[in-house]
């Protein structure tokens, strides 16, 4: 049976045209469980990632909203929020689907911690937009008062930057993987997991940071020997001069010819270049495959008929 860890945008769960509420994410994550489905029905052992964006992005603005009567949590606690509610939607769902089939397959979503270097060189230069926008006026009060780095957004404001650390490690790497080979769905790693890093005494601590989650993606899926990366996006495939007449779709390179298109800047910096990033790295630490395709092609793109695939 062929192991795949699928990694699961967080814009698939909430979407740009959706208002954020409840019945707008359920609504997708059933849509998800569903397809997923079809794919352990295909005769795949599939572990589970999912980023967290839209989702922490309104967990921070309910914090700035609120903050003048509930004290405001730090980063990473935020960040397990979205992964215990992301995390609880998809397990729930996902089990409704299970057991209308009658599978005996179990499924778990797992708080996942995930190492960082502290002395990581993204920790001084923080590059990652997070939470609402502000004014020039509150700008100058945050830098200020919380020593916050901010940037400005052509016609829209000021937002915060965090540092976006490489993961090294994943806490309860050697759960998770106790948990698969043991067949049991394990949905782990949300939004990148939450960053820690090691004290001097051994000890753990969270830090203000977000890691990108195709980049844990690609550790999680070495540590639990899967034999497939799936990256899902908005589109179904990767392409070359993306949204121009020249546009041309990428069916199958090799990490030399990503690396290359890397290089001349082919891959939008904050959407395909960190996923195929990913992907190199995955492939260049003994991973077999990685596959780059929406959702809804990813039975197909399994099969080998649609989808982007990325071989060393």
């Amino acid at each position: 049976m062929e192991k795949v860890l699928i990694a699961l945008g967080g814009n698939a769960l909430l979407r740009a045209e959706d208002k954020g509420t409840y019945e707008d994410q359920i609504k997708h994550v059933k849509e998800t469980a569903s397809q997923f489905l079809k794919i352990i029905e295909a005769g795949y052992q599939l572990a589970i990632t999912h980023g967290n964006g839209p989702q922490v992005g309104a967990i921070l603005l309910q914090n700035e909203i609120a903050k003048d009567q509930i004290p405001s949590m730090p980063l990473d606690i935020c960040g397990a929020e979205s992964q215990g509610l992301i995390g609880y939607m998809l397990q729930r769902e996902f089990y409704n689907v299970l057991e209308e089939v009658k599978l005996g397959i179990s499924i778990v979503a797992l708080l996942t911690q995930v190492l960082v270097n502290k002395n990581d060189p993204a920790f001084e230069n923080p590059t990652k937009p997070i939470g609402p926008f502000y004014s020039e006026e509150e700008k100058i009060k945050l830098e200020k008062e919380k020593k916050w780095k901010m940037i400005y957004q052509e016609n829209k404001g000021y937002r915060r930057v965090v540092p976006s650390p490489i993961p090294i490690d994943i806490v309860e790497g050697e759960i998770i993987k106790e948990l698969y080979d043991n067949k049991v769905i394990v949905i782990s790693c949300g939004g990148g997991g939450i960053p820690v890093i090691r004290r001097d005494d051994g000890s753990l601590m969270g830090v203000e940071a977000v890691i990108d989650k195709d980049n844990t993606g690609a550790v999680l899926a070495k540590k639990i020997g899967a034999d497939t990366f799936m990256i899902l996006t908005d589109v179904e495939k990767v392409y070359l001069n993306f949204g121009k007449k020249n546009q041309k779709e990428l069916n199958k390179i090799t990490v030399a010819e990503a690396k290359k298109y890397i290089e001349e800047e082919e891959f939008g910096t904050g959407s395909m270049k960190p996923k195929v990033e990913a992907a190199c790295r995955f492939l260049e630490q003994g991973g077999k495959k990685v596959i780059i395709t929406a959702l809804e092609k990813s039975v197909n793109a399994l099969r080998g008929l649609t989808g982007t695939v990325i071989t060393l």
